[in-house]
């Protein structure tokens, strides 16, 4: 049989591509219980004037984001207009075991925040290592299609 790399990934959520305003945008909370690995894809635009974008995972307890919190070390170094970070992609990678699992935590978020300018941003969260195969059957509703 023909590897297909939608078997063995899923779109998990995503932050459309939009001119975000200062301020946050967030992916909505994901359950980490049917995928052991989980990667961030951060994507940039045309940054604002003297804009930056910060971005970082944060866990929960609940899809409701019960008890929210940063996920240690999960947050990426700052994006600046300053420094020419138009167009530049971002990964965080996150394994289920580093989140607070004794403490109830088992939901995921992505946020991304602007600060001082609008500016396009944009985000992809992917599932891998899932429990159950193929993992396009767990992809987020907002996936229209796969093309074989």
């Amino acid at each position: 049989m023909t590897f297909r790399p939608s078997e063995k990934a899923a779109i998990l959520a995503a932050i459309a591509p939009i001119s975000q305003g200062v301020g946050t945008a967030n992916s909505g909370w994901i359950p980490v219980t049917t995928f052991r690995k989980i990667m961030a894809m951060i994507l940039t635009g045309v940054l604002g004037a003297s804009a930056t974008v910060d971005a970082k995972l944060q866990q929960a307890t609940s899809a409701a984001g019960a008890g929210a919190k940063d996920v240690t070390g999960k947050a990426i170094t700052q994006l600046t207009k300053a420094a020419a970070d138009d167009g530049k992609q971002v990964i965080i990678d996150l394994d289920a075991a580093e989140l607070d699992i004794a403490g109830g935590f088992a939901y995921v978020q992505l946020s991304i925040t602007v600060g001082t300018a609008a500016s396009l941003v944009g985000a992809v969260l992917l599932g891998f290592d899932g429990r159950y195969e193929p993992a396009s059957d767990l992809d987020a509703s907002s996936v229209k299609q796969i093309v074989y």
